[in-house]
């Protein structure tokens, strides 16, 4: 049977009792019709997972018994920071659900000169949080434990600059074939660019940064593919795969 788990980033130790948060309420009671006594698993985004029984249901709130701690999802050796540069629709959601169930440790959505998605202040920090329940949505059906980071909209000069992975990669249709590095790392920050690559500009703003132009095979991938195979490849090579 199918355990229902749930994100409550205020979890922190076994027996105690929390009032659910409002969407996680609406998610759990009014579109899943769960009652009294339910059992959940609850974790909190950091490494703890709980045993919990949803408790005192009714229209507009329920709180959620916080049982025992049980043994979380161990997370991948290798430590992996993904800037993307934005897309408009839900190619971006989609790109970070699946780099969120192959393990990505860190997600910075970027701005480029191709970007399609334009926004200001508000509309950023409206999509910030839409994809804050993209990504625990996520954590929650791939029974990871450890909720991503989710930076700030950066641009990716900026970006390119603060990056200090011991292996950095920027994905180009127009490099060679990976040379893998002999020992493995700890950690690995890669660029992924938006529908119609980086410009030349862009990816030597990369390169005299430090990373090293990737290809990911023959054909052009879409940016919401690119995550998948690169995540794929890491984890195979250095992670847990």
């Amino acid at each position: 049977m199918r355990v229902i788990r749930a994100y409550l980033a205020e979890a922190s130790t076994a027996n105690q009792r929390l009032e659910l948060p409002h969407a996680v309420f609406q998610h759990l009671v009014k579109v899943l019709r769960l009652g009294n006594g339910q059992p959940l698993e609850v974790f909190n985004g950091q490494g703890k997972r709980f045993s919990a029984e949803l408790c005192e249901v009714s229209k507009r709130s329920a709180t959620v018994q916080i049982n025992e701690e049980i043994a979380a999802t161990p997370e991948s050796p290798i430590q992996t920071h993904m800037g993307l540069v934005m897309s408009k629709g839900d190619r971006f959601d989609y790109a970070l659900q699946k780099a969120t169930e192959l393990g990505v440790t860190h997600i910075t959505p970027l701005t480029a000169e191709r970007c399609d998605l334009k926004l200001n202040a508000e509309r950023a920090e409206k999509k910030i949080q839409h994809w804050l329940g993209v990504i625990s949505s996520a954590c929650e059906q791939c029974y990871r434990d450890f909720v991503p980071t989710l930076a700030p909209v950066q641009s990716l000069e900026s970006w390119v600059t603060e990056q200090i992975s011991e292996v950095k990669l920027v994905m180009h249709t127009a490099a060679k074939q990976p040379n893998w590095p002999d020992q493995a790392p700890k950690a690995v920050s890669f660029l992924i660019g938006p529908e119609g690559g980086l410009t030349e500009r862009e990816v030597e703003m990369a390169q005299q940064n430090d990373f090293q132009s990737w290809q990911l095979g023959p054909r052009i991938l879409r940016t919401e593919t690119a995550p998948v195979v690169m995540l794929s490849l890491l984890q195979a090579k250095w992670g847990d795969f």
